[in-house]
């Protein structure tokens, strides 16, 4: 069935000069069937000119280049459009530091034949978390904490790392979730929850990126636990 489906993978990039390379290698690697979707909000470092480089002997590799840094958030909308638009039947989205391993698309797919959205999982049997001691703490109680205040059967929400079979999400879309910043992809998981979908998650080996900088600002964490609070009691309210 899989070898029927137009499959879309899809990065956002700021400064990823020294990871995009390898990265779009090894999806095509092991998806060699996908077309590549970069959004790239015209990084100082000039990401841009590494993936124009691998377009002139792929043309299944797009970029967007944004005039200025917009956000994450947006940039899964525009990506998620741009599917919608293009009519591909699989959206899968990944962080482009190589912290996801291209390995894992294959997995994803797999179980995308049978639920309408997956996401791989640190926090479940199999999956592991090989952050650093703070960031790992700080990850694994976060998640816990949203688990436990959205009362969603979930064990990971914050990883971008996660597929869409778009046919199947029929009154779904990325536009539909408000909040924004990283507690998008929170707020990703709590859209897909209202709207009665299934969520499937699969292990994955989170690494910590080797090259390049986080762009997680420490006040992400704040937003994170207002945008948590009030979802939650949106959810529970309604419900």
């Amino acid at each position: 069935m899989t070898a029927y489906k137009r499959i879309l993978v899809f990065t956002a990039c700021y400064n990823e000069k020294e990871n995009v390379r390898d990265l779009i290698i090894g999806i095509k690697k092991n998806l060699p069937q996908c077309s590549i979707l970069i959004v790239d909000d015209n990084s100082p470092d000039n990401t841009k000119e590494e993936i124009k480089e691998l377009q002139k002997t792929n043309p299944n590799i797009h970029l967007i280049v944004r005039e200025k840094k917009l956000g994450l958030d947006t940039a899964h909308k525009l990506g998620y459009e741009y599917a919608l638009s293009n009519n591909f039947d699989y959206f899968i989205t990944m962080d482009a530091d190589l912290s996801h391993d291209p390995k894992d698309l294959i997995n994803i797919v797999k179980y995308l034949d049978f639920s309408p959205f997956v996401i791989g999982s640190r926090y479940i049997n199999g999956g592991k978390n090989l952050m650093k001691r703070s960031r790992l703490i700080l990850s694994k109680y976060g998640n816990l904490l949203i688990k436990k205040l959205s009362r969603i059967n979930c064990s990971e929400f914050t990883t971008s790392y996660r597929g869409f079979d778009i046919k199947k999400l029929k009154n779904f879309n990325l536009s539909d979730v408000k909040v924004k910043g990283y507690s998008f992809f929170m707020g990703t998981l709590f859209e897909i929850n209202k709207k009665g979908f299934l969520i499937k998650e699969i292990p994955i080996t989170f690494k910590d990126r080797t090259k390049g900088n986080s762009k997680i600002p420490r006040i992400e964490i704040l937003r994170t636990i207002k945008n948590l609070i009030i979802l939650s009691v949106k959810k529970n309210f309604t419900k």
